[in-house]
């Protein structure tokens, strides 16, 4: 049998924009392996008449309704009120879990306030959901109407644990075939172009499906397959990933988790190699993202944010001729810069990275986006030549990117162009 389920977060601040809901897109994604589709998203501010309209329409289209947030101790967390009310169900106080929540704060060294206390208070017959992340419980109850209801906590901390280790278990019953997506990661071609080029195959494919995704200075390839068991999802994924290998080939940097400078990683990791980085518009990006990598110091030396010219000179050793007669932002200048920090760090690799931000050209007329990416190495150096567009963000995230796929190309002996 197959199941819709509709999440409904609850939170003001989600309307607001304050915070992001990315506990939607956490729990949509491992339904979908779980073989239950999600239908309908709803988002719903701190105001009962409204979040009990979400769940009342909730109701008439979707056998599980899966809330988060709403579940704390202060006066605006109703979703427990408001969904025990449109279910008939009577909160019932849980001496387990309220004893669970003066053990939390005893070990946090804090004191338990009265109003945590109404956090022990579930629906009447539901399971409750132990939560050893946080103080709020969760729970799961199945309606006299047949409709499956579970509460989560919204913090993503909570959320996401309380998921995979209580909501998973409890939905065991409907787990009657498997989603499997894999995620092919693109770098070098743009999305449109590579919808151009795969469009008959993706409007010919039903199962899998192959859908494009925008990203940030690069793309991905999501092929999605259905089946009665994980394997044979697999099984259906594996042809297909192999036909797009052969047509987009070095462009596929990696698979599903993977990012460029996780793949970088990996790579200077696995021969024993260093790096470092000597940035000017980019304002130390490339060194910000290979650092927020566990396990960066068994290959990233350091890096150098050279923003002005003096910096470029005095600690580079840009010869001070080059930057007068070429401007900062040139070839010349890029290849000096990475062989300048690859001799002061003792680097196996230097990358380099100088160019124009934006939002306006520089003092020599050179355009916006245009950014001048150096590598250079034992014996040898090459600067690629970009020309990004959009607003500065985007400009500084795809010469960082460009940095990383110079990097990983050197690294698997893949032309460097």
């Amino acid at each position: 049998m197959s199941h819709v389920a509709e999440l409904i977060a609850v939170g003001t601040e989600l309307l607001l924009g304050s915070i992001a809901n990315t506990d939607g897109q956490f729990i949509s994604r491992e339904l979908s392996a779980l073989g239950i589709a999600v239908y309908h998203h709803t988002v719903v501010g701190d105001n009962p008449a409204r979040l009990r309209s979400a769940v009342e329409l909730a109701k008439t289209r979707s056998d599980l309704i899966i809330t988060t947030g709403g579940l704390g101790p202060t006066c605006d967390d109703l979703t427990k009120n408001v969904l025990s009310e449109c279910f008939g169900k009577k909160l019932i106080y849980n001496a387990e879990a309220a004893a669970r929540m003066e053990a939390y704060f005893r070990r946090s060294g804090r004191e338990i306030t009265p109003n945590n206390y109404q956090q022990a208070y579930l629906p009447e017959g539901c399971v409750p959901f132990q939560n050893d992340w946080g103080t709020a419980p969760g729970c799961g109850f199945v309606a006299s109407d047949g409709v499956r209801v579970i509460m989560l906590p919204g913090p993503p901390s909570e959320c996401r644990p309380m998921f995979l280790e209580r909501a998973v278990p409890y939905l065991g019953d409907w787990t009657d075939g498997a989603i499997v997506s894999r995620t092919l990661h693109i770098f070098g071609k743009g999305e449109s172009a590579v919808e151009n080029l795969l469009r008959d195959r993706m409007n010919a494919m039903t199962n899998p499906t192959l859908a494009p995704y925008a990203k940030e200075g690069e793309m991905e390839l999501r092929l999605t397959a259905k089946a009665q068991d994980d394997q044979a999802a697999r099984a259906l994924i594996a042809p297909a990933e192999a036909e797009l290998r052969e047509l987009l080939g070095d462009l596929i940097y990696g698979v599903d988790g993977d990012t460029l400078e996780g793949v970088c990683l990996r790579l200077l990791k696995e021969g024993g190699l260093t790096l470092s980085t000597a940035e000017s518009c980019t304002g130390g990006l490339m060194a910000k993202r290979i650092t927020d990598l566990s396990g960066a110091s068994a290959a990233f030396k350091g890096g150098v944010v050279s923003y002005w010219s003096q910096v470029k000179h005095e600690v580079l050793g840009v010869p001070q001729d080059l930057l007068d007669r070429c401007g900062a932002v040139s070839e010349p200048v890029a290849l000096a810069m990475a062989r300048g920090v690859r001799g002061l760090t003792g680097s196996d690799l230097g990358v380099s990275v100088t160019g124009v931000a934006g939002p306006d050209p520089d003092d020599r007329g050179n355009p916006v986006g245009l950014v001048y990416v150096g590598l250079a190495w034992d014996g040898g150096d090459f600067v690629r030549e970009v020309h990004a567009v959009g607003p500065r963000f985007r400009v500084r995230q795809s010469a960082a990117s460009h940095g990383f796929d110079l990097i990983r190309r050197r690294l698997t002996g893949l032309p460097l162009f």
